[in-house]
C-alpha cells in the first residue's frame, strides 16, 4: 500500500506566489543597486573634473608663487588660459577663467567655470592666493 501525499485544496499554488513575490522584490532591490551605480559612476566624473581645475588653478598659483608676484606678465596668463581652454589639455569641458586683480590684502582669487555637457548648470572652482 503506497501512501501518497495529498496537498489541500486551498494552498496548492501558494508557493509559486512566494516565488514570484520574492522574485518581484529581488528585481526591485537590483534596479535600486543599478540606479545607486549610476549615481555613483555620475559623482565620479563630477569629481575628477573638480581635480583637473584645482590642478589647473594650482599650476597659476606655483608660477605666482615662483615668479614672486600676485601680477604675472600677459603672455604667462595667456599661455595658462590656452592650456585651460583646450579640452585636451585640461580635460575640462567649456573652460573659463577669471583672475581678479590684487585686493588691499593683496589676495587673488581664481576662478575657473566649465560647463559638462550632460549637466544643464556650470561648474565653478574658486582658489585664493596670497603671498607668503
Amino acid at each position: 500500500m503506497k501512501n501518497v501525499l495529498q496537498i489541500p485544496k486551498k494552498q496548492s499554488g501558494l508557493l509559486l506566489v512566494e516565488v514570484l513575490v520574492s522574485l518581484l522584490i529581488f528585481s526591485f532591490a537590483v534596479l535600486g543597486l543599478i540606479g545607486l551605480q549610476a549615481t555613483a559612476t555620475k559623482s565620479s566624473y563630477n569629481s575628477e573634473d573638480r581635480m583637473r581645475a584645482s590642478v589647473m588653478a594650482n599650476e597659476l598659483v606655483a608660477t605666482m608663487w615662483n615668479q614672486q608676484t600676485l601680477t604675472l606678465p600677459a603672455a604667462t596668463i595667456t599661455a595658462w588660459t590656452a592650456r585651460l581652454t583646450n579640452t585636451a589639455v585640461s580635460g575640462l569641458p567649456a573652460a573659463t577663467a577669471v583672475i581678479s586683480v590684487p585686493d588691499a590684502n593683496g589676495v587673488v582669487t581664481i576662478t575657473i567655470t566649465w560647463q559638462e555637457p550632460s549637466l544643464p548648470t556650470t561648474s565653478q572652482y574658486i582658489t585664493q592666493v596670497a603671498m607668503p
